[in-house]
């Protein structure tokens, strides 16, 4: 009986080493087999289909300015896609546009945004003379405004001014004449501010001094007063632009301005 334990524990000895290298290789090669995979096949990409195009004019209707027209067009281009092509017809207040569906769409958006009647405003100038505590007289000038234009306003004369002569005589037929305005100009561009009325003005009256002047018996001396600024309005209320002495005696001038928008 003691033979037998002898042999079993010497063949579970000589068996312990031969275990310990099968877990060994299994542990060295497992990772490696493990890590193969089988082979599969590579489908190559597929190109991405291009969208097609429409073509669609849009019809500008509140377009008074070419530098309106230019403004709607260049937002267009810097907002769609690079592929959107778009031409201004300047003749028909009109916007040609080729692209893509969702190109057209925003661009139609756009303009329902973008097109939109411009407001209208009317401006009051009043210049009061005084003399010392009298008032010695009031003038009104009106003028209505589209928002962003610019209008120009004269009332006065026009002055010949000889500037020159040619030829070996000077004859009347040879004489250079210039006409320059002498009066009140006035020069206005209104915007909407807030509650308000942002006004760009400027206002000049010329008149004809009283003496000569000394470069020839027909050249007159030419008296100016200009008032050139920027504004701030509020609707109905009046607004000093500007109040000065005149030359000669104690008369003096004072110009207000109002705005209203207009119906």
């Amino acid at each position: 009986m003691r033979l037998n334990t002898d042999e079993t524990r010497k063949t579970w000895m000589n068996a312990v080493p031969m275990l310990a290298g099968i877990m060994l290789a299994l542990m060295l090669f497992a990772p490696g087999a493990g890590a193969q995979t089988p082979p599969t096949d590579c489908k190559a990409a597929e190109p991405k289909p291009i969208p097609p195009e429409a073509y669609q004019t849009f019809y500008l209707t509140n377009v008074s300015q070419q530098n309106d027209l230019n403004d709607v067009q260049t937002d267009l281009r810097n907002t769609l896609s690079p592929r959107a092509k778009l031409f201004s017809v300047a003749s028909q207040n009109a916007i040609s546009m080729r692209g893509t569906p969702d190109d057209i769409l925003l661009a139609q958006k756009m303009i329902a945004e973008l097109d939109r009647p411009r407001k209208t405003y009317r401006l009051t100038y009043t210049i009061t003379e005084t003399d010392g505590v009298n008032r010695t007289g009031t003038r009104h000038f009106s003028l209505v405004l589209v928002s962003g234009d610019r209008e120009v306003f004269k009332q006065g004369s026009r002055v010949p001014i000889v500037t020159g002569n040619f030829g070996v005589k000077t004859s009347t037929e040879n004489t250079v004449v210039e006409y320059q305005d002498v009066g009140l100009t006035i020069e206005a561009s209104v915007a909407g501010y807030a509650d308000g009325a942002r006004l760009i003005s400027k206002l000049s009256q010329t008149s004809l001094a009283e003496e000569k002047s000394g470069v020839g018996p027909q050249d007159p001396v030419i008296r100016q007063t200009v008032l050139d600024g920027t504004s701030i309005l509020e609707f109905g209320k009046p607004l000093l632009l500007g109040s000065f002495d005149l030359p000669g005696g104690a008369r003096k001038q004072e110009i207000e301005v109002v705005a209203e928008v207009s119906q």
